[in-house]
């Protein structure tokens, strides 16, 4: 347990291997079995509840496993551990709006959980593999982010609106503008990958240098939001 727990281990993570795959293939599963319930979670109360309170419980798990991780192991710093990527903020707008089910929460965790926490898990920053806590916290994490977004979506699909693109993509704009120009330079880190790419190799490695990152940042996600909504309408909202 001490070796599972501990801050290292020596069984290093290996993309697209078997382990990978299968959590790819279950949070994939999940996915289609949400958009497959979607007529029953608005009209069976008791299956909306069954499915909000677990997810609920996954993401809040989740988090306070990893801080209490990073604090017994002393390895806990501003700079790694704050919940400040977007799915960090995913995850804590997620579970607000599983508590409140309020429209800005859900409209929140549709743009912002979705496809952040699907590509994380593509192209995972994972150190070790799953003889290591860090392992499952990951991807049970990282897979009920995007299930519990579209879970709230599917509950509430009135509020996956046109405006809702704009006025998300504005809040995540002064959210960036918050973190590049002060929480960064300040602390020393790499929130939302503004000061420089992740590690492992990711979709922002044909983004560009310099000026046309950050170009490229701001249009693609006013892009992946937009396309989101259509996908939405399209083959989920109900008429």
């Amino acid at each position: 347990m001490e070796t599972w727990f501990a801050a290292t281990s020596t069984h290093s993570f290996n993309p697209f291997s078997l382990n990978h795959l299968l959590a790819l293939a279950i949070a994939a599963a999940g996915i289609i079995a949400l958009v497959s319930a979607k007529k029953r979670l608005r009209e069976q109360k008791r299956l909306f509840q069954w499915l909000r309170w677990p997810l609920l419980a996954l993401l809040f798990v989740s988090e306070f496993s990893y801080q209490y991780w990073a604090i017994t192991n002393e390895v806990w710093s501003f700079s790694g551990q704050m919940p400040l990527h977007l799915c960090g903020i995913a995850s804590l707008t997620a579970m607000i709006g599983l508590l409140t089910m309020r429209p800005l929460w859900i409209q929140l965790s549709f743009y912002i959980g979705i496809l952040p926490a699907f590509l994380a898990l593509i192209t995972p920053e994972l150190p070790y593999d799953y003889q290591h806590f860090r392992f499952w916290k990951f991807f049970i994490h990282h897979i009920s982010i995007p299930w519990a977004c579209l879970f709230l979506a599917l509950c509430r699909p009135d509020t996956i609106t046109l405006r809702s693109v704009f006025s998300v993509y504005t809040l995540v704009l002064a959210y960036a503008a918050l973190i590049g120009f002060w929480i960064n330079p300040l602390t020393d880190s790499n929130y939302l990958y503004l000061m420089q790419r992740p590690t492992t190799t990711s979709p922002l490695d044909f983004f560009g240098d310099g000026l046309w990152y950050y170009i490229n940042l701001c249009l693609t996600a006013l892009l992946l939001f937009f396309i989101q909504y259509l996908l939405f309408r399209k083959f989920i909202k109900a008429p």
